[in-house]
């Protein structure tokens, strides 16, 4: 049985190879049957621990162990909000195969997701990436989009608080054309693509200053009670999931499906579909699109049986 670190499972894990590869998963495989336990902090915390388990039918089952401490970011030594480990076992006889860090296998895998929606349903010719949020997945979004449409040329980051924004444009560096920007609706009207990574339970995307063409995709939004993109935004959308399984608990589906504004019809497709080629994607250059990045331990499954090889293969 192998452990993998942080440092290996980002070495590993670079994003044209595991966005491939999570677009041969879909393509070439059904839904694995996964169960999830959620465990609210004794005492009304607002700390959870969660246990996501995938099985793939006579290939491989993926246990995530996860903590979400949100108040781990203003700790004096700040660490992630999400910390935990991925076990990977041989469906067939239940030995374990590789157990690896959380953290890092969350970042690249949720990252690389939004980046396989963005190949299906950005324009082929977008340029300025406008990123909400400085988290420490951030990064790693602004990584993948930039693998999944080399055409990006500029990224813009936008924060409530304009220092973290800033610390995450000097974070990328000078091989990046960024820039923090405090006028969002400015922003929006240039966007290309927007990625949202927040914790919002307001709004904060206005879907009226999104220009023609734009791709909204958003990350953040986990529960019924959480949104990052207006009415406007769905109104003026062709709208995407990456699974269709859980997608009605993040507020951006289970909010205006509550209030009639849309039907469970109007989720045109998953990855599944676009991966298969059953659905076509982006059918014209002015469309807004919008895909809510739901997650689920499926995705655990296949980026970890991704990284088990790469780690094999690399010896």
């Amino acid at each position: 049985m192998q452990f993998i670190d942080a440092e290996a499972v980002h070495r590993l894990l670079d994003y044209p190879s595991l966005i491939a590869a999570l677009r041969e998963a879909h393509r070439m495989n059904a839904m694995p049957a996964s169960q999830a336990l959620v465990m609210d902090e004794p005492g009304a915390g607002e700390n959870k621990f969660v246990s996501l388990l995938a099985w793939a039918g006579g290939d491989v089952v993926a246990s995530k162990l996860v903590g979400v401490f949100p108040g781990n970011l203003s700790l004096r030594e700040p660490q992630p909000s999400v910390q935990g480990l991925v076990a990977l076992f041989d469906g067939r006889t239940g030995a374990p195969l590789g157990v690896c860090d959380g953290t890092s296998l969350t970042f690249r895998k949720t990252a690389a997701d939004s980046a396989l929606g963005a190949s299906f349903l950005a324009r082929q010719d977008a340029e300025v990436l406008l990123v909400l949020g400085a988290g420490g997945l951030a990064p790693h979004v602004i990584e993948a989009h930039r693998a999944a449409r080399p055409s990006l040329r500029r990224v813009l980051v936008w924060n409530r608080t304009m220092q973290r924004a800033e610390a995450l444009v000097a974070e990328l560096g000078p091989a990046v054309e960024a820039e923090a920007v405090i006028d969002l609706d400015a922003a929006l009207g240039e966007a290309d693509i927007v990625s949202a990574v927040t914790m919002a339970t307001v709004p904060i995307i206005r879907g009226a200053r999104l220009k023609p063409g734009a791709h909204v995709d958003l990350i953040g939004a986990y529960r019924p009670d959480m949104r990052e993109a207006d009415d406007d935004v769905v109104r003026r959308a062709r709208l995407f999931v990456d699974t269709r399984s859980g997608c009605t608990g993040s507020g951006e589906i289970a909010d205006p499906l509550a209030r009639g504004l849309i039907s469970i019809d109007d989720i045109e497709a998953d990855l599944f579909e676009l991966c298969a080629g059953t659905h076509e994607g982006r059918r014209s250059p002015d469309e807004i699109t919008m895909f809510k990045n739901v997650g689920g331990a499926h995705l655990d499954l296949f980026t970890a049986r991704h990284l088990l090889a790469r780690a094999r293969a690399d010896g």
